[in-house]
């Protein structure tokens, strides 16, 4: 098997065009093209339907595909593990997590990372969508539950609760609600029960739509749930970790929270001596020990106004 006709296919099937493959590869078209005809005739078959609109994989090309695609992967952990073997911590870091927990708490302390590490290259993949980690769609995840795969190495970070915040201006035009039956006459902020997010705080949204709430603005993130609250849009539904970093909201209805919800961190079992792996392992794991800190004198300054 040619190796190179095979990396200029898996260009091909991944771009789904000979001229973008070509743009990737920094060959002609014609010369991209000549490299998938003869992979085709030595193997013997048809790879691609060729259409108008680009190229289309046969049964054939995806069992191909799959194939150079795994071999990518396992190509891109070695490569990660040679670099590793290096004393600098530097070349990117694939790192995965929601959007709230990446825009609210992870970016916003990032420039402590970059500080001690200015050489590191950071590609942030914020989406609900569990990445597959021995596949190499990620290097490191922080995981609102525990991770299933297996080959990872996992650590618990933390727990955090959704609960109910608005802010001051609107609590003074509003009022405060003194139970949770009186969120009737108020605006709910929360992600659509049908969007993805975690369990408990789909659950406890819906739990309060019981309550025969008429107005509601639906979000499919929490930083657009935030947004809201602090423009004094309603009552919003987020996790407890935005306190720290905007602490003029109140929480309402103390008594409401959702059940308890891990925070994970994990990575692949061929990562472990990932030095990019463990800079990011620390710095998370001493930020999450200052959030508590600044959350548990937060929470008793709060109790003491009560």
């Amino acid at each position: 098997m040619d190796w190179d006709k095979l990396r200029i296919f898996h260009a091909v099937a991944d771009a789904g065009s000979l001229t973008h493959a070509g743009d990737t590869l920094h060959l002609s078209q014609s010369a991209v093209s000549r490299q998938v005809r003869a992979l085709e005739e030595s193997l013997n078959t048809v790879l691609f339907h060729r259409h108008a609109r680009g190229l289309i994989l046969t049964e054939q090309g995806e069992l191909l595909f799959d194939a150079t695609r795994s071999m990518n992967k396992r190509i891109e952990a070695a490569t990660a593990r040679i670099r590793d073997s290096e004393e600098e911590v530097f070349g990117e870091l694939r790192v995965t997590t929601t959007i709230g927990f990446g825009s609210l708490w992870l970016a916003p302390r990032l420039p402590k990372l970059y500080e001690k590490y200015p050489d590191l290259n950071i590609d942030l993949m914020l989406e609900e969508r569990v990445l597959d980690l021995p596949m190499r769609e990620a290097d490191v995840a922080v995981r609102m539950k525990e991770p299933s795969q297996a080959d990872l190495i996992r650590k618990k970070l933390m727990s955090i609760r959704m609960r109910l915040y608005a802010s001051p201006e609107y609590l003074a035009q509003n009022g405060t609600p003194a139970t949770i039956e009186d969120m009737a006459k108020h605006r709910l902020i929360c992600q659509n029960p049908r969007a993805a997010q975690v369990s408990a705080g789909m659950i406890m949204v819906q739990q309060l739509l019981a309550y025969d709430i008429k107005s509601t603005l639906t979000v499919n993130n929490y930083f657009g749930v935030l947004q809201s609250v602090l423009s004094g849009l309603g009552i919003g539904v987020l996790p407890d970790y935005i306190i720290e970093d905007f602490p003029t909201i109140k929480r309402v209805l103390v008594d409401v929270e959702s059940a308890e919800v891990p925070v994970f961190l994990a990575y692949p079992e061929e990562l472990r001596q990932s030095k990019r792996i463990a800079a990011f392992r620390d710095f998370v794991q001493e930020e999450i020990f200052a959030h508590r800190q600044t959350r548990k004198a937060l929470e008793a300054g709060a109790s003491t106004e009560v």
